[in-house]
């Protein structure tokens, strides 16, 4: 996939960044941050709590055509029409653009950030799917916003804390089980009432309910990827910084 400007050019500006790859429409565009930088440039955050955000949003608008519709992420199920420009910052964990050009974009540090298109690249989405808001069907109502049919999108999953890291009690389980055999193939007990969960293929089940077949990325592990990504798990400073996963379309 195309990317807005080549790696070069945002290694000399200072913003490292992962290119999805997938067979997205050659008018798709999006990026996952990492936490670094180069050249001297302060490693980007973009926790709503940062004091420099200001200047990684503008690190990140060098290469977006305009400022990401930022929201409030809550754990949540609710998708935001990105079309319309907010008067104040949105509470919702997915949001959704056919204007060409809107950027949509979710911030994590070991939560699931999703992309979604459609293979005539008509329209766009990011999802926050941490366990909570995965469980609660935010990945569904994402492929519902996009008003197309199931079968025509693709997604692409981002770095998140990975199986083998992620270790869960008996709530986070029966949120996701309820006695389905295939979701709890996707928990490997670790010990008395502890499991590691797997995001990648809860995600992926859950999209494939709902018809969306082609789904790429997985693999990474912001846990124990410490020189790439950020992890709350982690703790420490890189618990309060988050990354950014963006999507958009440029006019076909």
């Amino acid at each position: 996939m195309a990317s807005p400007s080549t790696l070069d050019d945002m290694a000399i500006s200072g913003l490292d960044w992962l290119v999805p790859d997938w067979p997205a429409p050659p008018n798709i565009r999006a990026l996952s941050t990492t936490r670094n930088a180069s050249r001297g440039a302060a490693a980007p955050d973009f926790s709503r709590h940062n004091a420099n955000l200001r200047d990684a949003r503008a690190l990140l608008r060098r290469f977006c055509p305009e400022d990401p519709v930022w929201l409030i992420q809550e754990h949540g199920t609710a998708v935001y029409d990105a079309d319309v420009v907010p008067a104040a910052i949105p509470t919702a964990d997915a949001a959704v653009a056919r204007v060409a050009g809107r950027v949509c974009a979710i911030s994590t540090a070991d939560c699931l950030p999703v992309l979604l298109t459609d293979h005539d690249g008509s329209v766009v989405a990011a999802a926050h799917a941490g366990w909570r808001g995965m469980s609660a069907g935010v990945l569904e109502a994402s492929v519902a916003a996009l008003a197309v049919p199931a079968h025509a999108i693709m997604a692409w999953l981002g770095p998140a804390i990975g199986p083998h890291a992620f270790e869960v009690g008996p709530d986070v389980l029966h949120a996701f089980s309820a006695g389905d055999a295939d979701v709890a193939a996707c928990f490997v007990a670790t010990g008395k009432q502890k499991w590691h969960a797997d995001l990648y293929a809860l995600a992926r089940l859950r999209l494939a309910r709902v018809g969306v077949r082609d789904v790429y990325g997985g693999g990474r592990c912001t846990y124990s990827e410490p020189g790439i990504f950020y992890s709350y798990r982690r703790g420490g400073a890189d618990a309060a910084r988050r990354m950014l996963t963006a999507i958009w379309r440029t006019p076909q």
